[in-house]
């Protein structure tokens, strides 16, 4: 039993780490951290691996596992800057020198950061909806309906739009 476990856990990785590590990416505040973040997500869908039921795809049950740890370890990280006082590290990185690269970087930074701007619950839709997550799938993750889901992701359009055209 545990080789086929082993088995279905590598598989779904494989078709979901790279989604998986932009949702940790979201709830961290460098690489580095979602780095880390993304291994505790693993660390925690292994060990949940005998409770898969199998009631939803294995990606939607892995995403509702990735979002409750990125969500636990947003309080604990809360919880800790109240103690001690953080040193960010200086990310340096080599985009080449072309314009237009430059612009899509940009582009991409100040949605980054407009994202992180939001409150959990939006973070959540909202991370779950860049990876192509269809509005089913999202509302069985997060326990709302599809209705519901909707109305929010055209309401966090609207508001990133307007935070990206403020940093812009």
């Amino acid at each position: 039993m545990e080789k086929e476990q082993e088995t279905i856990f590598l598989d779904a990785l494989e078709k979901n780490q790279e989604k998986l590590f932009r949702i940790c990416s979201i709830y961290s505040k460098d690489e580095e951290d979602a780095k880390d973040l993304f291994q505790e997500v693993l660390v925690h869908i292994w060990r949940s691996m005998n409770t898969f039921k199998d009631n939803s795809s294995i990606g939607t049950w892995m995403f509702r596992i990735a979002l409750n740890v990125c969500l636990r370890s947003k309080s604990k990280q809360t919880k800790n800057q109240k103690r001690f006082i953080r040193l960010d590290s200086m990310t340096i990185s080599n985009l080449g020198s072309a314009e237009n690269n430059e612009e899509v970087n940009e582009k991409l930074n100040s949605l980054r950061k407009c994202v992180k701007k939001l409150d959990e619950a939006d973070k959540a839709i909202v991370a779950l909806y860049l990876e192509e997550v269809a509005y089913r799938e999202i509302s069985s993750i997060l326990g709302l309906s599809e209705n519901h889901i909707a109305v929010k992701v055209k309401r966090i359009k609207s508001k990133l739009l307007n935070c990206i055209n403020k940093t812009l």
